[in-house]
């Protein structure tokens, strides 16, 4: 609903956030690439770019899918690969 505020990440998120911004830094960096060089073969803008890899907004699916493919790596390279602690899945009851 619009007007209402949103909760705070828990820390959980906001460390697994950080850590995805770690492995696209280094996946670009591994690619010899300026944040300026992943911006003209992804199409994010350097400065979402610079947003992502310091952890400090969420990244979009679809910004995650166009690095993936400029650097020419799967996307899940960037996703944790267990499932971060956080709250327990419930499944709706019948």
């Amino acid at each position: 609903m619009p007007g209402v505020p949103r909760q705070p990440d828990p820390p959980w998120i906001i460390e697994e956030r950080q850590r995805l911004g770690v492995r696209v830094r280094e996946a670009r960096e591994y690619a010899n690439l300026t944040q300026e060089g992943l911006e003209e073969r992804s199409g994010v803008k350097r400065l979402t770019l610079q947003r992502i890899e310091s952890g400090s907004t969420d990244a979009r699916i679809s910004w995650l899918m166009r690095i993936a493919h400029a650097l020419d790596l799967p996307v899940t390279e960037f996703l944790p690969q267990s499932r971060p602690p956080g709250p327990p899945n419930r499944r709706a009851e019948p």
